[in-house]
């Protein structure tokens, strides 16, 4: 059975960081892409950021571009999201996602099949 478990959400004014994890299991996590979604009250479930085992192909949204970084410990089952420079526009659950065998292509939903249940994250001005 998968599992992706998300942590590491909360509260920060805006400027700070957080560190997203997911920790993975019942599947081949090193084989597969993994990637970050979120979504804010009222609006779409966006793409974040993905990224594929060795990290050869990594996708990131515009708007997070240069603030969040993806990364992967294969040895752990873990991908994380370190978000910094945060935004109150930042504010969304964030899930993470996976797609079992394959490497990352982008960020567009319909192609991830395994989806954690979401950590919230919160950025006030």
């Amino acid at each position: 059975q998968v599992q992706l478990v998300e942590s590491g959400g909360g509260s920060v004014q805006a400027g700070g960081s957080l560190r997203l994890s997911c920790t993975a299991s019942g599947y081949s996590f090193s084989s597969a892409c993994m990637g970050w979604f979120r979504q804010a009250p009222g609006k779409e479930r966006e793409g974040v950021a993905a990224t594929d085992s060795a990290e050869y192909s990594t996708f990131y949204a515009d708007s997070v571009k240069g603030r969040f970084t993806i990364s992967r410990d294969n040895a752990k089952n873990t991908a994380y999201l370190q978000m910094n420079s945060l935004k109150p526009e930042d504010t969304a659950v964030y899930y993470c996602a996976a797609i079992p065998g394959s490497v990352c292509h982008g960020l567009t939903l319909r192609w991830y099949r395994h989806w954690g249940q979401g950590t919230q994250v919160t950025v006030s001005s």
